[in-house]
C-alpha cells in the first residue's frame, strides 16, 4: 500500500480525486520556490478544498515559511463555500491535531454593536463616519496622558449601566440588565444602549474596553477576550457575541485577529484595495502569507475597479469648502479679527511642510476645475440635445473623453491645467494640503465627517503623475435628480465626476501577488492560460524569478452523462439580430434552438449577452412554454437569492439571465438544480463606449490584440461559466448548449480556439436540424 502525502491529514475527505492530489502537490510545489500555481479546474472538481489543503499543509509544515492562508474570492456563494471546506477539514482533522483557526473579514456595520441594534444613533448609512469619530474621540480622551485612561472609560460605563440597574432598571431574567444593557444578537453586553460621555466629550465604549486591553508593549492580538487559536473559523455572528460580550469592539479584535489566525477569508479589496490594505489587512502582505485567488478569471476586472479612481464634483465643492474654513482664521486675524482658531491653524501648518499660501493656491485650483467642469458638461448638453433644460427626463448617462480613447495621448484636462497656470506644484502640493486640512478641521469641529479634501488631494496627484497609456480621463456623467440646484443647472440631474480610469492593472496585480510568499489563482475557466498570465503580471513575476506552474483540469466525472453542443446558428451579434422584437432570421433560429432544450425535463438555464436580450428571450419562451419562465433582472442581493429559490423550487422551470449578471457564475446548482443550460452568442461587451476602446488601445499597445486579449478571451470565460453550472458532481447529468456559429466554426472570428482543448473535444458542432436528433439521443441513453 502506497504511502499518504504529508498533506492527507488535513484534506477534508477520504480520497481526493487524482486532479486534487495532483493539484495539491503542484500547488505545494510552486509555493516552496515562492512561486504561484494557475489553476483551471472545472465546476465541481474541488478547488476549493484543493487551495485549502495546500495553504494549510504549508502553514502546519515546521519548516516552511508560511504562517497563514488568505483566501480572496469575488463571489458571496464561493466565500461560504470556503467556510464550509474549512469546516469540513476541522471535523475530519485526526484527533491528534488542533482545528484550524479561521476568520471572515467583513464590514464595520456588519459587526458594531450599535449599528447591528441600530442604537447610540448609529445604523448601516453612518457607521463608518460615526465609528471613526468615536475612535477618534476615545483616543483623544487617553491620548494626553492625563487621569483618564481606557481603563477608567471602559470602567465609567460599566458602571454606568450597573448605576441604572441599581436605581431601578429593568433587568431581565438572566438578572444582566434586560433593557438598560445593549443586547447584540441576544447576548447581553456590558454597557448601555447608547455610547458614553466623558466632561462633554462622546465615545464608544466598546473601543475604550479593547484599547483597555492593549498590552503596553506587546502584540494587538493580545488584547483579544478569548482564545480564537483554538475555535476553528469563528464568524461575524461568533466574533460579535464573543468581543461585544466581553466589552471589547468586534471590528478592532478582527483586526487584531487577522494576522494570528492560520486562515483569513475576504474579498478582492481586502487585497488590492490601497484604502483597506493601508488601514486593516496590510500585515498580510507579505512572504509569510500564501494567497489563493478564487474566481481569478475576474481578478483583472475587478482589480481595474479597484485601482481606478476618480473626483466628483461634490467632492470637489465639499473641499474648496474645507479648505476655505481652515484658510478664514488666518485672514481674518491677518485683517484685525482675532479669533482662536487662528492659532489652531497656524500651528498645525507649523508642524507640516505646508504654508497657508499652498491651501490657498489648492482652493483656487479646485474653483477653476470645478469651473471647467462645468463649462464643458454644459457644451456637451448644449450641443448633443440644445433643449436638455426644457425636458431634462431624457438626459441619460454619459462618458466624455478627455482624449482619443484609440490613441494614448495627454488629456484635455492637463493641458487646461498647464495652460492657466496651475503647473507641477499645484498637482503635487495637493495631497498634503488635504491631509493638513483633515487635521486641522478635526481639531476645530471634532464632528463626525468624512473630510473630501484628502481624498481629491490623492486623486489629482494620481491625475498628473500617472500615464497616458494605462489610464484613460474623463468626464463621468450619472443620472440623478437634486432639487436644490436650480432648474437650469445639470447638477440636478447629474453627478458628474473626473474619472481616472486603469485601463491595464496587470502591473498592480503582479505588484501585490509579489508581496505575498506564493500561492494559487483558480478558475474554472483560467483558458488560454498565456493571456491570463499576462493581464494578472504572472508572466512579470515569472521573469523576475518566481516561478509560474499551469495545470488544467476539465471534468473528471463520467462523459457519458453529459452532452456538449456547439449549435451552428447565425452569429447572435447586434448588426445580425437586429432590435428586440423583430423577426430576423438571428433571432428565430437562436428561438427555435433554445426552445429544442427548454422544452426538455428539469431545469433549464438560459444566458443572453445583456438584460435586454434576457428580457426579450424570456417573453418569447413564456408565449410557448408550458413550464414556468423566470426572467432575472439586474437587482440587489435579495432579489436574486429569492429568485434563486423560486427556480430551485418545485419541477421544472427556464430561468433567463444575463451572462453579465450573478447567477451564471458562482452559484451552486448541485444535484438535480439544473438539468441544461443554454448559451446564446459570445457576451462581449458594447465597444461604443470611450473607456473600452481606450482598453482595447492599452492591450494593443501592451500585448498586441487588444481586442482578444481585452474582450474576446473574457467574454468566452463567460460563457464557460454558464455551461459549467451544469455538471457539479459524478452521479448529476445535464446538457450543455452553446448557440453561436462563432463557437462551432474555425472562422476569421470565431472563439473555438479559446476554449481549453479538453472543451473544444468535447462541445461538437452540429446543425440547428441536429440538436433535436442529439438531445433525443442522450435521454434515450438514461
Amino acid at each position: 500500500m502506497s504511502s499518504q502525502p504529508p498533506w492527507s491529514d488535513v484534506f477534508g475527505h477520504a480520497e481526493p480525486y487524482p486532479e486534487q492530489a495532483e493539484g495539491i502537490d503542484a500547488a505545494i510545489e510552486a509555493a516552496d520556490e515562492g512561486g504561484f500555481l494557475a489553476l483551471e479546474g472545472a465546476c465541481g472538481t474541488g478547488k476549493t478544498m484543493l487551495a485549502l489543503t495546500a495553504g494549510i499543509d504549508r502553514v502546519r509544515d515546521p519548516d516552511s515559511p508560511f504562517e497563514r492562508v488568505f483566501v480572496l474570492t469575488s463571489v458571496k456563494q464561493q466565500l461560504r463555500q470556503f467556510e464550509e471546506d474549512l469546516q469540513t477539514i476541522n471535523e475530519n482533522l485526526p484527533e491528534d491535531h488542533r482545528r484550524v483557526s479561521g476568520i471572515t473579514l467583513v464590514g464595520k456595520a456588519d459587526v458594531c454593536p450599535y449599528a447591528r441594534e441600530n442604537r447610540g444613533g448609529i445604523d448601516v448609512g453612518n457607521v463608518y463616519e460615526r465609528c471613526e469619530g468615536l475612535r477618534d474621540r476615545t483616543r483623544s480622551l487617553v491620548g494626553d496622558g492625563g487621569s483618564t485612561t481606557a481603563e477608567s472609560l471602559a470602567a465609567s460605563a460599566r458602571s454606568q449601566q450597573i448605576g441604572l440597574a441599581d436605581s431601578g432598571g429593568s433587568t431581565g431574567a438572566n438578572g444582566t440588565g434586560g433593557a438598560d444593557f445593549l443586547t447584540v444578537d441576544d447576548e447581553p453586553t456590558p454597557y448601555r444602549p447608547d455610547t458614553e460621555e466623558h466632561e462633554g466629550v462622546e465615545y464608544c465604549p466598546f473601543y475604550a474596553g479593547f484599547l483597555a486591553d492593549l498590552p503596553e508593549d506587546g502584540e494587538p492580538a493580545e488584547a483579544v477576550p478569548f482564545d480564537a487559536t483554538d475555535r476553528g473559523h469563528v464568524d461575524a455572528a461568533e466574533l460579535v457575541r464573543l468581543a461585544a460580550g466581553a466589552g471589547s469592539c468586534p471590528h478592532s479584535v478582527m483586526g487584531a485577529l487577522v494576522p494570528e489566525l492560520e486562515v483569513v477569508i475576504g474579498n478582492y479589496y481586502h487585497a488590492f484595495d490601497p484604502t483597506t490594505t493601508g488601514s486593516f489587512t496590510g500585515a498580510l502582505l507579505d512572504e509569510s502569507t500564501f494567497v489563493v485567488c478564487d474566481e481569478a478569471h475576474m481578478l483583472e476586472p475587478r482589480v481595474r475597479d479597484l485601482v481606478s479612481d476618480g473626483v466628483a464634483d461634490r467632492s470637489l465643492r465639499d473641499a474648496i469648502d474645507e479648505l476655505t474654513r481652515v484658510v478664514q482664521p488666518v485672514r481674518f486675524d491677518e485683517e484685525g479679527q482675532y479669533t482662536d482658531e487662528a492659532d489652531v491653524v497656524r500651528g498645525e501648518l507649523a508642524d507640516s511642510d505646508v504654508a497657508i499660501e499652498d491651501v490657498e493656491r489648492v482652493r483656487e485650483f479646485y474653483e477653476a476645475l470645478r469651473g471647467e467642469l462645468d463649462r464643458r458638461v454644459t457644451e456637451h448638453l448644449d450641443r448633443e440635445l440644445p433643449d436638455w433644460r426644457a425636458d431634462p427626463d431624457r438626459l441619460d448617462d454619459a462618458e466624455l473623453p478627455l482624449r482619443d480613447p484609440d490613441s494614448p495621448g495627454v488629456d484635455a484636462i492637463t493641458e487646461w491645467a498647464d495652460a492657466n497656470g496651475y503647473g507641477d506644484r499645484v498637482w503635487a502640493r495637493a495631497p498634503a494640503v488635504g491631509a493638513v486640512v483633515e487635521r486641522i478641521l478635526r481639531e476645530l469641529e471634532g464632528e463626525d465627517a468624512q473630510r473630501a479634501a484628502p481624498g481629491v488631494g490623492r486623486t489629482l496627484n494620481a491625475w498628473y503623475r500617472e500615464d497616458h497609456e494605462t489610464f484613460f480621463r474623463a468626464i463621468d456623467l450619472e443620472r440623478t435628480w437634486d432639487e436644490t440646484e436650480p432648474p437650469d443647472d445639470w447638477r440636478r440631474v447629474y453627478n458628474a465626476r473626473f474619472a481616472l480610469f486603469n485601463c491595464l492593472p496587470s502591473r498592480a496585480i503582479g505588484e501585490r501577488l509579489g508581496e505575498f510568499g506564493g500561492g494559487v489563482l483558480m478558475s474554472a475557466t483560467l483558458e488560454p492560460m498565456d493571456v491570463f498570465r499576462e493581464v494578472t503580471g504572472l508572466d512579470h513575476l515569472a521573469e523576475s524569478g518566481r516561478p509560474v506552474l499551469e495545470r488544467t483540469h476539465g471534468l473528471a466525472f463520467p462523459p457519458e452523462n453529459r452532452e456538449s453542443l456547439a449549435v451552428d446558428v447565425p452569429k447572435y451579434t447586434h448588426d445580425n439580430r437586429g432590435a428586440p422584437g423583430e423577426e430576423t432570421e438571428t433571432r428565430l433560429a437562436h428561438l427555435d434552438a433554445t426552445l429544442e432544450v427548454a422544452r426538455r425535463p428539469g431545469n433549464v438555464l438560459v444566458g443572453m449577452p445583456n438584460y435586454a436580450e434576457a428580457e426579450w428571450m424570456a417573453g418569447e419562451l413564456d408565449d410557448r412554454l408550458e413550464k414556468p419562465v423566470l426572467i432575472d433582472e439586474s437587482s440587489g442581493d435579495h432579489v436574486t437569492e429569492s429568485l434563486k429559490d423560486d427556480f430551485f423550487a418545485g419541477d421544472g422551470k427556464v430561468l433567463v439571465t444575463s451572462l453579465r449578471g450573478t447567477l451564471t457564475e458562482g452559484v451552486d446548482y448541485r444535484g438535480d438544480r439544473l438539468r441544461a443550460a443554454v448559451v446564446c452568442g459570445v457576451p462581449i461587451i458594447n465597444t461604443a463606449r470611450p473607456r473600452t476602446r481606450a482598453v482595447v488601445a492599452a492591450y494593443d499597445e501592451r500585448f498586441g490584440d487588444g481586442f482578444e486579449t481585452a474582450l474576446t478571451v473574457p467574454a468566452v470565460r463567460k460563457a464557460r461559466q454558464a455551461v459549467g453550472r451544469v455538471i457539479r458532481g459524478a452521479d448529476e447529468r445535464g446538457v450543455r448548449v452553446l448557440l453561436d456559429a462563432r463557437y462551432a466554426r474555425d472562422s476569421w472570428n470565431g472563439v473555438r480556439e479559446y476554449l481549453p482543448e479538453h472543451e473544444r473535444a468535447e462541445f461538437q458542432p452540429v446543425s440547428p436540424d441536429m440538436l433535436g436528433v442529439a438531445l433525443d439521443r442522450f435521454e434515450r441513453a438514461e
